[in-house]
């Protein structure tokens, strides 16, 4: 047995099914173990960026580790951005990588980088491996470090290393025998940190709760606390699956692409419970409130706002025994003020959907579709502005997944996402919600991933809805709301690109739509189609992605913005009209 082969062997006892990559003689002898051994599925990315992205999807909708492989130098490199979107969002994920031969390593040779060195401020731990013997405590600490810290890790593996003999390290001096192996344990905190927190809780009248992904094994739990305390319930965006929208207490979700009622919810509270967050915007946090927070990961306890009580611990198992020592709120007020918020929320936001827009309003693209999804969909998001219609506008069911870059809000991960997606779960549907900068970025090159592997899957659908405004969308707002300065056409226009019939050249199918009566049944005949789509939707670039509330100083540096932007009129006239359509529950209001 070769070192190669030893790895694929100790991989697969870790458990290892899958991996994510791109081929390259600085790891060949790796691929060449896998095709030998025909035990672990190896995916052909376009792009390693891509294949990292798809391994985060993989761990994200699993929970297992998601692994990604690429050879030395550019490949390797190419992996970093995805490998941040691991650390950010909290994800176990183990990259592979090539490396010059050990005999050249420190000559300046081809493609020969000092990749210990550029992983180290992305990987929880990173090993360049000298030779065979260190190998299994290498691939054994990788991996129980991925995954007992949520966090990516990298061994890197010098060409002429992975043809060696393969020779157990021996019981001796200068020598370590590793093995494989964890469990994770179950973390809660001591009864007296309970009480104190209980107590805090139980003395609020007006109680808000804000939950991420680490509340996502704690759906029932979370629901009993929320009932108990009659508190609503606001979502940070990685949490957005967590709890279904149709709870009237759940307010969606919070910052700037978040709801009104999250932004009143915590304006109002007198108690706030962090449950699972590690939400960046603590300006959209209370301004005074007391506050519990519960967290697995104890460098997250009061980071974003100052908690006087922080427990660290699993979330399911700390809520269980927290909700025996909560007395039940008996004034419904709270509560009640809470979903009359919603109420109004729901109707304004399909008043904002139905506004008439040149020619598709995108809000109107996410609105029409949430009713449609099967109860088992898979919803990955881009960066830019769909991902604010994919906040608010898409009404998530309980069994329903969905995700995005969250922490590193990159752009081009929705297709990768999805990908991940379809592999993790085939038999499921899965939609990605992507705007035209990210599908002429990298996303487009993805879709020819889906056309190689699409057959494979048991449900062959997966469709990929295209915003297409010609237009880098989000930083055009950000340039007039927070700059307060016109569009910049130079860095903002984008080529006009037929999507659709680019479906059709790679053997998927393609729709398209310029009209908002069209979109529904496009929808359906998308998510009725025997292979994947591309959904291709001319929208409005001058519909605001308007945030919850809206600043003096924001409106300001909108206004100025306008004074000397050639679009002025539209742009005004259409948010003027999303406003006002939403006071008067109108569809055409001119």
């Amino acid at each position: 047995m070769n070192t190669a082969e030893f790895f694929i062997e100790r991989l697969k006892t870790w458990g290892v099914k899958r991996i994510f990559g791109y081929p390259g003689d600085g790891i060949n002898g790796v691929i060449g173990a896998l095709q030998h051994d025909g035990g672990i599925d190896f995916i052909q990315a376009r792009h390693e960026e891509m294949a990292a992205f798809m391994a985060v999807a993989y761990a994200k909708f699993t929970g297992e580790l998601g692994v990604c492989l690429a050879t030395g130098g550019p490949g390797a490199t190419h992996l970093i951005t995805g490998l941040y979107d691991a650390r950010a969002d909290h994800m176990p994920v183990l990259a592979i990588c090539g490396q010059g031969p050990t005999t050249v390593r420190g000559a300046s040779y081809q493609q020969e980088l000092n990749l210990d060195r550029a992983f180290m401020d992305v990987a929880e731990y990173v090993q360049e491996v000298a030779t065979p013997a260190q190998l299994p405590h290498v691939i054994d600490r990788a991996i129980r470090l991925a995954i007992a810290r949520r966090a990516p890790t990298a061994i890197i593996l010098p060409k002429d290393l992975q043809e060696e003999p393969f020779e157990a390290p021996k019981r001796a001096a200068g020598q370590t025998r590793s093995g494989p192996g964890y469990a994770r344990p179950v973390i809660v905190p001591e009864e007296a940190d309970l009480r104190r927190a209980a107590d805090v809780l139980n003395a609020g009248e007006r109680v808000a709760m804000l939950i991420g992904a680490g509340a996502a094994g704690a759906v029932d739990e979370v629901i009993a606390v929320a009932d108990k305390l009659g508190a609503g319930v606001a979502k940070a965006l990685l949490g957005k699956s967590v709890l279904p929208d149709n709870l009237p207490f759940v307010t969606g979700s919070i910052g700037l692409l978040g709801t009104k009622p999250s932004s009143e919810l915590m304006n109002a509270c007198d108690t706030l419970l962090i449950v699972g967050s590690g939400f960046p915007w603590s300006e959209f946090l209370p301004e005074k409130a007391r506050g519990v927070q519960i967290d697995i990961d104890p460098a997250m306890l009061s980071l974003r706002y100052p908690c006087e009580v922080n427990l660290h611990g699993s979330a399911a198992e700390t809520l269980r025994l927290l909700l025996p020592m909560l007395k039940k709120k008996t004034d419904g007020d709270w509560r009640r003020k809470i979903e009359g918020w919603m109420g109004d929320w729901w109707e304004t936001l399909e008043a904002r959907a139905k506004t008439k827009a040149h020619p598709v309003n995108p809000q109107r693209v996410v609105w029409e579709m949430s009713p449609r999804l099967p109860d088992n969909v898979i919803v990955t998001s881009d960066s830019g502005s769909c991902a604010n219609w994919y906040a608010r506008d898409y009404r998530v069911k309980r069994g329903q997944m969905c995700s995005l870059s969250g922490g590193l809000a990159s752009m081009g991960a929705a297709v990768p996402y999805a990908i991940g997606a379809k592999f993790a779960h085939p038999d499921r549907p899965v939609v990605a919600l992507v705007g035209d900068g990210t599908m002429q970025m990298n996303n487009m090159a993805e879709l020819i991933t889906v056309a190689k592997y699409w057959e494979r899957w048991p449900d062959k659908r997966l469709v990929t809805c295209v915003f297409n405004n010609e237009d880098l969308n989000q930083v055009t707002w950000e340039q007039r709301v927070m700059m307060g300065n016109a569009r910049y056409a130079a860095s903002q226009d984008i080529p006009d690109v037929r999507y659709s019939r680019f479906a059709e050249l790679i053997g998927l199918k393609g729709i398209f739509v310029d009209d908002p009566q069209d979109l529904g049944s496009a929808w359906d005949e998308a998510l009725s189609a025997d292979r994947p789509v591309i959904l291709e939707v001319k929208t409005d670039p001058e519909i605001a992605p308007l945030p919850p509330h809206i600043s003096l100083k924001e409106a300001k540096k909108f206004m100025f913005s306008m004074a000397k932007d050639e679009d002025a009129g539209h742009v005004i006239k259409d948010t003027a009209r999303q406003v006002l359509n939403a006071v008067l529950h109108k569809e055409d209001a001119d």
